[in-house]
This record gives C-alpha cells, sequence and structure tokens, in this order.
C-alpha cells in the first residue's frame, strides 16, 4: 500500500503540526472538567513530512502500527532524546513510547511512510496543544522553552 492508499482508506486530514490523522476513540467518561479520559488517533507521516516542535498538556503514548520507523525526539530542557519506533526489535526499536505531560517533541521518518496511534490522557485538546514557532530547535541560544510556550497552533479543520 502506498501513503495516499492509507490516507484514503483511514480517511485522515491533514494534521496542523504535519502529516495526517485521524481522532478514532474518545472515552466518554470525564472528569471533572468534562474533558475525556483519554483521546487515541491514527497518525501519518510521509517522507519528507515531519511533525514539528510541540506539546500538550496530558501523557502522549505513541504505537507503532505500520510502515517504516519513526524517530521521536522530546526535550524536558536537558539534552533531546531520539527514540525510533518500528517493529525491528532486534535494531533497537520499540513499539511504543511515552511523553510526558508538557515536554516538547517532534518525529520524521526517512521511509516512504510510518503509521502510529497516539493516545493522550487525559483526551486531547487544541486548547492544550502548542508548536514551536517555524524552525525552532531546543537548546540553540534564544530557543529556549519560554519563546516558543507563547505559540499556540491553529485549530483543526472540520
Amino acid at each position: 500500500m502506498t501513503a495516499q492508499d492509507i490516507i484514503n482508506q483511514l480517511g485522515l486530514i491533514p494534521h496542523p503540526e504535519g502529516g495526517w490523522y485521524r481522532e478514532t476513540w474518545r472515552d466518554r467518561h470525564t472528569g471533572g472538567d468534562g474533558r475525556g479520559c483519554a483521546s487515541l488517533i491514527y497518525y501519518l507521516l510521509e517522507r519528507g513530512q515531519r511533525s514539528h516542535w510541540h506539546k500538550v498538556d496530558a501523557s502522549e503514548i505513541w504505537l507503532h502500527q505500520g510502515g517504516g520507523t519513526l524517530r521521536l525526539h522530546t526535550w524536558s530542557g536537558a539534552d533531546v532524546t531520539t527514540r525510533r519506533l518500528g517493529q525491528d526489535l532486534a535494531e533497537g526499536e520499540v513499539l511504543q513510547a511515552c511523553v510526558e505531560p508538557g515536554e516538547w517533541q517532534a518525529a520524521e521518518t526517512n521511509a516512504a511512510w510510518v503509521l502510529v496511534g497516539c493516545m493522550v490522557a487525559p483526551g486531547f485538546t487544541f486548547a492544550g496543544f502548542e508548536m514551536a514557532p517555524p524552525g525552532w530547535e531546543p537548546g540553540h541560544p534564544g530557543h529556549d522553552a519560554g519563546n516558543a510556550a507563547d505559540c499556540h497552533g491553529p485549530a483543526p479543520q472540520a
């Protein structure tokens, strides 16, 4: 299958951070604030696309579903950590990775495509989503978390 086949089959739409997505599940049970306890999406990246630096206000679990290897970069103020999600366990790839609330994250692939599931708990809201300005990279002079923290991503298209 090609990336376009998967995009069509799963009904994916462009994600503000890059790539393609579709929410597939949102917990009906809510906390006191009315926010679902968890949510789940399909997320697909094609070669040359990337999930730009962003953070969410909840825990996020990335789950490899198919295709090539995804490189998940995270930063919480020290060094950038990179984990490789994929099916080649003998080569050190992992099937899932967790990102802490408020931790900066970005992802990319060199493969033709990679499909992951992303579960967010409590459930994802765009109000709790922050995207860094274009070109922002952690740890560069003038590129600290404070410079990116006031840049919010756009609301999703219906």
